[in-house]
């Protein structure tokens, strides 16, 4: 997470926000998707990055 928004304060606000009858499972996708965002915006910042074309030739192999 971003310095502002630490996995805590995700949590916090998340379910803050949340209708009333939301189920643990919804708790769980929302906080694995906040998870995953912020995973790629890391890589990014850090450069771990692939282009598209790189990207389309590991695929190939992959089909292959």
């Amino acid at each position: 997470m971003s310095a502002e928004l630490t996995p805590k304060k995700a949590a916090i606000h998340l379910l803050e926000n949340a209708d009333d009858n939301i189920t643990y499972e919804q708790i769980m996708y929302e906080l694995h998707v906040l998870q995953k965002i912020d995973k790629g915006l890391s890589d990014i910042r850090e450069g771990d990055v692939k282009s598209h074309d790189e990207v389309k030739k590991e695929f190939n192999k992959w089909l292959k």
